[in-house]
């Protein structure tokens, strides 16, 4: 079954007979990076109306990609039908802005202090509208979510001391209600995820920040609060945060919290990934201890999925081998669900797959009813592991 959401193209299997899949490294095919090649984020969508999954990749300081896909895992470099700014792009997000039946494109800045959209014709060429975003945002996260219940693309830009979100106005219009909308937010926010956190039918935000991780509660009208202080409780070390993700890992029907952490520009920060369970009513306790893989390594991103084949959701993550993408071989780790704890499944990855992983996606991308591995790098190669059959976790063999 595939949903496409607001700001989240997700990607659901059935549990089906195959166990985990064996994958082909097609990296080699992927177009080649201009520039430094600073990947930053990607989202797969069907951007030209053929019935596969595209990739669109933030670029920093380079004009931004799109890979059209063939409908068999091979993309070529259709950039060009993009806007040719050049500016420093951290995150994107993928939505029906103007209401026409297509999936237009938006673009966090930080540096330029300027947020970008540009809207669909819906064969995958792409006009820059930006100027209806009018509003400067030092912003690393945007997320297209409906905010007030009204079936509409809203936005959110989570910023550097303070985030922004936008109400759709409709036909692909946008109004800053910021101030009457949302508390205040601390410094450097990474990401946001959304997700009905509280059980009464509404989405609620969850950043993750480089100074402190907060939730946003929703009142069902797109006005948001910030949760109790015991709601999300604090690290005992700093906690830079790179990447927040939802997931149900306890199989009780709510959606928990994972933290991708690093150790960057905080010395005394902890680079140990957190994951908290939700109580069902949107407080949540710290499990980190119990269900995750104890060690000092920055996780950059993650991506849940069912790699095993077994119904629960694992955990790919990805971690930094060099910032200034001099270098670019960390490697992809798979926590396999266990039922009550991730562990570390080896041999799944292949040799010669790294990256300074700043995103991974998890989709079919070659037509063949089980998904593939995109993986954005800051320089280097991007990497596209495709789905070739089943293997086994457990004997290491991929």
């Amino acid at each position: 079954m595939r949903l496409i959401g607001f700001g989240t193209l997700a990607i659901l299997f059935a549990h089906a007979a195959w166990a985990t899949p064996q994958w082909r490294n097609a990296s080699a095919e992927l177009p080649a990076k201009e520039g430094r090649g600073f990947a930053m984020n990607a989202k797969a969508g069907d951007l030209d109306g053929d019935g596969d999954l595209d990739i669109v990749i933030a670029m920093e300081f380079e004009r931004n990609r799109l890979l059209l896909n063939d409908g068999a895992g091979r993309f070529s470099d259709a950039s060009a039908n993009l806007p040719s700014n050049a500016c420093d792009s951290e995150e994107i997000a993928l939505a029906d802005i103007d209401g026409d039946a297509d999936l237009d494109i938006v673009v966090a800045n930080e540096d330029d202090l300027r947020p970008e959209m540009y809207l669909n014709d819906g064969s995958g060429i792409f006009t820059d509208v930006s100027e209806r975003l009018n509003v400067r945002v030092k912003a690393n996260a945007v997320l297209a979510f409906d905010a007030n219940g009204d079936a509409r693309p809203d936005l959110f830009f989570g910023g550097d001391k303070v985030s922004h979100l936008l109400m759709n106005q409709g036909n692909g219009q946008y109004r800053d209600e910021s101030s009457a909308r949302l508390p205040d937010t601390f410094a450097g926010v990474q990401d946001v995820a959304a997700g009905d956190l509280d059980a009464d039918g509404d989405l609620d935000l969850v950043l993750g920040a480089e100074d402190r991780n907060q939730i946003y509660v929703n009142d069902g009208q797109g006005r948001f609060a910030l949760a109790a202080p015991t709601a999300l409780p604090r690290a005992a070390k700093p906690e830079e945060t790179r990447d927040a993700e939802l997931v149900d890992v306890d199989s009780d029907g709510d959606l928990d919290v994972f933290f991708a952490n690093v150790r960057l520009w905080n010395p005394n920060a902890s680079p140990q990934s957190r994951l908290l369970l939700n109580d069902g009513r949107g407080a949540f306790s710290d499990a980190t201890s119990a269900w995750l893989p104890q060690r000092e390594e920055s996780t950059l991103a993650a991506q849940p999925a069912d790699v095993d084949g077994d119904g629960r959701l694992d955990l790919i993550t990805g971690t930094l081998a060099d910032l200034t993408g001099a270098t670019s071989n960390a490697p992809l780790r798979f926590l396999i669900h266990r039922g009550d704890r991730f562990e570390d499944a080896q041999g799944l990855a292949l040799d010669g797959v790294g990256a300074n992983t700043f995103d991974i996606l998890w989709a079919d991308l070659n037509g063949d009813a089980t998904p593939d591995v995109f993986v954005a790098s800051r320089g280097g190669p991007d990497q596209l592991l495709l789905s070739t059959g089943p293997g086994n976790a457990d004997s290491g063999t991929p």
